[in-house]
């Protein structure tokens, strides 16, 4: 059985409360579908905690912002937490993420942080219609941050949704398992007052963390 979670963005109380369900279980690999880094403010944790553990990543649209230098064009407050994070993230863990390819095919999955078409930045629509377009069968991807199974006769899609600020409604961490044949998706609770206040050390106001409570569908906060 294998683990795939996504859209961790700094925010390491939501990883290692994931990581401990995981860790109760057998799990032969764990892979990451991007977005480390963004929003929170415990990048290098984060990035320590998956190099340690050998995790497997593909490049998320934050983490292409942090390594290239660009600017994320929809959202002042990405960019915002974007300036902090660059100016603390140790220089192992910005080379490490200058590594992560944008697409990993392993265990009959493919995997990308957006979509087929865009595989950093895009926000696909998991449709039959768009599957057809696609070679292969089992899909994942991550970037919406909204957690989902679609399924037809011949292909499978998961979106694990997000680790570090789920949008579906449901605050709490998201990830899935899969052992060769189907996905099971997980939620857990963990502490996002602490969250919070690590912002608030940081600098930044409830404006920066308050989506963590309410986990609303906003794409470009």
């Amino acid at each position: 059985m294998i683990a795939i979670l996504s859209d961790i963005h700094g925010n390491y109380e939501a990883l290692k409360a994931v990581l401990g369900v995981l860790d109760s279980l057998k799990i032969k690999q764990l892979y990451c579908l991007g977005d480390i880094v963004g929003y929170y403010s415990q990048v290098n944790e984060c990035c320590n905690e998956l190099r340690n553990r050998n995790v497997k990543c593909v490049m998320g649209n934050h983490d292409w912002y942090m390594v290239s230098g660009t600017k994320c064009l929809r959202s002042r407050s990405v960019n915002d937490c974007l300036e902090f994070q660059r100016k603390i993230i140790s220089k192992v863990n910005l080379e490490w993420i200058t590594t992560f390819p944008l697409l990993i095919k392993e265990y009959g999955i493919s995997m990308v942080h957006g979509g087929w078409i865009n595989p950093i930045d895009e926000y696909l629509e998991n449709t039959k219609e768009y599957f057809d377009t696609i070679d292969g069968k089992i899909f994942v991807s991550g970037h919406t941050h909204i957690q989902c199974i679609y399924q037809n006769k011949k292909k499978i899609y998961c979106n694990p949704g997000s680790v570090g600020q789920p949008r579906d409604g449901d605050n709490r961490a998201a990830f899935v398992t899969f052992d060769g044949k189907k996905f099971e998706l997980y939620r857990v609770k963990y502490n996002i007052g602490k969250v919070g206040k690590l912002m608030e050390l940081a600098g930044f106001d409830r404006y920066y963390y308050g989506c963590l409570y309410d986990a609303s569908t906003h794409l470009h906060k």
